[in-house]
């Protein structure tokens, strides 16, 4: 299986609503998000390629325009949590690229979430 990725970045704020009030989580806050899809084929095209970087530019484009420095809660549909987030990524990515096999979503350089079929 071959397998490639791609990193891309954003910042935006949220608030998860739902958690008590001294959660430090339930208070308005930020991130510098980095989102990694992985495409992957047991196959190359006539290229060589699993798919050429460059088609994954659209991706690029809808998190500037959606995403980047939003509030996160206005975006996304239930709580703005990187888990939510990597589904709602993949869903969008694989309804392109099928090759799509996960998306992962990092809010810290120490934290990843990950959707994965």
């Amino acid at each position: 299986m071959f397998r490639i990725s791609k990193e891309f970045h954003f910042s935006a704020s949220h608030q998860l609503t739902h958690l008590p009030a001294d959660h430090q989580c339930a208070r308005l806050h930020g991130h510098n998000y980095v989102v990694v899809v992985e495409l992957a084929s047991a196959s190359l095209n006539g290229d060589g390629f699993v798919r050429d970087y460059h088609e994954l530019k659209p991706l690029k484009d809808y998190i500037d325009e959606v995403f980047d420095h939003r509030h996160l809660n206005d975006v996304l549909d239930g709580p703005s949590t990187a888990e939510n987030m990597a589904l709602h990524f993949f869903e969008w990515c694989h309804s392109r690229w099928p090759e799509t096999s996960a998306v992962r979503v990092s809010e810290t350089p120490k934290t990843w979430a990950e959707y994965r079929p």
